[in-house]
C-alpha cells in the first residue's frame, strides 16, 4: 500500500507530535481507515519529507509524530506562472489539478470580455479557497514538495501589466511561431476563455510585450490547451521527456 501523503500548513521539524487538519484527518480515519501507528508522510512547503507515523486516531483527532526528514526537489527547472481565464465548473478545477501536475509554480485566474465565469465577493472568495484545496491534493498526489501558489482572481489587463523579466506567452491560434522556437527558463503562459480573446485584447497583450505561439492546426478547448500547452514547455524547458 502506499503511505499517505499530507499537507501541513505549518513548519514542521523532527520530534513534533501534531494534529492533522480536519480534511486531513477525515481521509486518514474514514477513507483510508488507518489506525494507530500507521505509516505517513507530511510535508509543510520547504521542499522537504516529513516521515511520520499516527499516534491517536479517534473520531474527533488524528495525530502524528514526526520521526525523520529528508530533502526531496521534484521541481522542474522551468518556472512556470500560467494565466487562466476563468471557465466554467469542473473545467477550471480540471485545469488547475493538472497543470499543478504537470510542474506549474503559479496560477492567477483571471477575468476577460468572454470569460463565462461572474464571481465576486464572497462567492469568488469561496471558489479561491476550494482552488486552494484542488492545489494542495494535486501536490500531495504528484509527490511535489513545494505548495504550488493560486493567486488572487485579477483582471485580464491587470495581470499583463505586472512586471515579468521572462518569456510571455499567448496562445493564439492564428500565430506564426511555435514553442520549439524559443528559449526560457521563466515564462508567464497566458489562456483565453472558452469563446478565446477578444480583438482588443490580444493587441493589449501584444502592447505588455506577449509573444503570440500556435500550438499545432486544431483549435482545441481552453482545459485541453493549457495542459497541452504546458506539457509541451516542460519537455521542451523542463523535466519532462
Amino acid at each position: 500500500m502506499r503511505i499517505p501523503r499530507i499537507y501541513h500548513p505549518a513548519p514542521l521539524a523532527v520530534g513534533d507530535v501534531l494534529d492533522v487538519s480536519e480534511d486531513a484527518a477525515h481521509h486518514l480515519s474514514r477513507v483510508l481507515r488507518m489506525t494507530t501507528d500507521a505509516p505517513l508522510e507530511l510535508f509543510d512547503g520547504s521542499n522537504q519529507v516529513f516521515s511520520a507515523r499516527l499516534s491517536r486516531v479517534d473520531k474527533k483527532t488524528v495525530e502524528a509524530r514526526v520521526l525523520s526528514v529528508r530533502t526531496e526537489d521534484r521541481e522542474s527547472p522551468l518556472h512556470l506562472h500560467l494565466g487562466q481565464v476563468m471557465s466554467r465548473g469542473e473545467k477550471m478545477e480540471f485545469t488547475i489539478q493538472k497543470s499543478i501536475e504537470l510542474g506549474v509554480n503559479v496560477i492567477t485566474p483571471l477575468f476577460s470580455a468572454r470569460c463565462g465565469v461572474k464571481l465576486e465577493g464572497e462567492r469568488l472568495e469561496k471558489k479561491l479557497q476550494q482552488w486552494r484545496k484542488i492545489a494542495i491534493g494535486a501536490c500531495e498526489q504528484c509527490g511535489r514538495n513545494r505548495l504550488a501558489e493560486i493567486r488572487p482572481a485579477m483582471t485580464l489587463e491587470a495581470w499583463c501589466a505586472e512586471q515579468h523579466a521572462g518569456l510571455k506567452l499567448n496562445l493564439y491560434p492564428r500565430a506564426e511561431q511555435r514553442i520549439n522556437t524559443l528559449p526560457a527558463d521563466d515564462i508567464r503562459l497566458l489562456i483565453g476563455p472558452e469563446g478565446g480573446l477578444s480583438a482588443e485584447e490580444i493587441a493589449l497583450t501584444a502592447n505588455y510585450g506577449f509573444t503570440d505561439i500556435l500550438l499545432g492546426p486544431r483549435v482545441l478547448r481552453t482545459e485541453t490547451t493549457a495542459i497541452t500547452a504546458i506539457t509541451a514547455l516542460q519537455v521542451r524547458f523542463g523535466d519532462l521527456g
